[in-house]
Parts: structure tokens; sequence; C-alpha cells
């Protein structure tokens, strides 16, 4: 089992306000993640708020009381939500400000996951978000998430298995409101 953990507690400092309700296409950010990586065929889902909390319709809330001091604590809370489910096998990671990401994406990440994969997204040539941490990775990428800082170190020192998205899926992330 392939569980999605959405990263979605920021303060959007850039944005000027926390970007999981933020619509686009008539959608809120957070809902389309949920949707796309349900796509992907994720299950189960995982949503880490913390600046705005809401209601988060087919999607487990976890509540990061520690969101001001960054993506590390995020990802750790997230984690440690999954750790007693012996039944997830590895989990994929994506943020919430990834708007054009598609569920034949997530799909091929997860594709062939394991207790021991480590996978990231490739655009561009470049390793990217969304990534796939298998079980086995958990405690080290849990003590390596710190500050504004999530698997890169982790992943730095290790074997990951890159999938190429570009054609398929835009990896481009919100950092700034658009004009409009």
């Amino acid at each position: 089992m392939i569980a999605a953990l959405v990263l979605a507690a920021g303060e959007g400092s850039r944005f000027g306000g926390p970007k999981a309700p933020y619509v686009v296409e008539g959608e809120r950010l957070v809902d389309r993640a949920v949707r796309v990586v349900h796509e992907g065929g994720c299950d189960p889902i995982l949503v880490v708020l913390g600046a705005w909390v809401g209601e988060v319709p087919n999607a487990e809330i976890v509540i990061n009381d520690d969101w001001a001091t960054g993506m590390g604590s995020s990802l750790r809370a997230g984690l440690a939500s999954l750790a007693n489910r012996a039944e997830v096998d590895a989990v994929l990671v994506t943020l919430v400000d990834l708007p054009g990401m598609t569920g034949e994406a997530m799909s091929l990440l997860i594709d062939g996951a394991e207790v021991d994969s480590l996978v990231a997204a490739q655009f561009e040539g470049r390793r990217a978000n969304p990534v796939v941490i298998g079980r086995h990775h958990w405690a080290g990428v849990h003590a390596s998430a710190v500050g504004d800082q999530g698997a890169r170190a982790y992943l730095a020192d290790r074997d990951v298995r890159l999938v190429p998205l570009d054609g398929v899926a835009d990896g481009q992330d919100m950092d700034v409101r658009p004009e409009v």
C-alpha cells in the first residue's frame, strides 16, 4: 500500500498567505492535490495543515503545531502519523502548491514502489517533487528533515530512481500569487 502525504502547513509568506485554500480554476490547491494523489492510486491520503486549518474532504488531517519552523516539521509530523500503519510500504510526498501535477504522474511515481524505494520526479533533467519514500527510509528522512528542508539532504546521498514527467505533468510550484 502506498500512502500520500500532502504538505500544506506553510504560511506562504512570498505568496501572501497560506496556499492550501487558494483557488485555481475553481478548485482549492489542497483539494486538487488530494484528488491528484487519489487518481494516482494512493491510499490513505494525509494532509498536513498548520498556518491554515480547515476541512479537506477525502483526506485525513494531520495538524503540525510547529509549522512555523519550516517544511521539515510537516514531513516529520506526516511520517509520524504513518509510523504505526504496518500495511503502508511507502509514502508519496507532494507539495500543495504544484497545480500542474496529474494523476498519471503520481501513478508513474508509485509504480513498483516498495519498502526500500526512493523515487523522485524529474523535470527538464533535474530531480524535483513529488518523491516516494519507502518505509525503510522513514527514520532517516525523519531525522534529516529540519527547518525548511524536507527529504532533500537524505536523498542527496542515496541512489534515487528518477521518473521523467515532462509531458505528463508540470512541476512548477506557485511561490507567488498569479497576477490577475
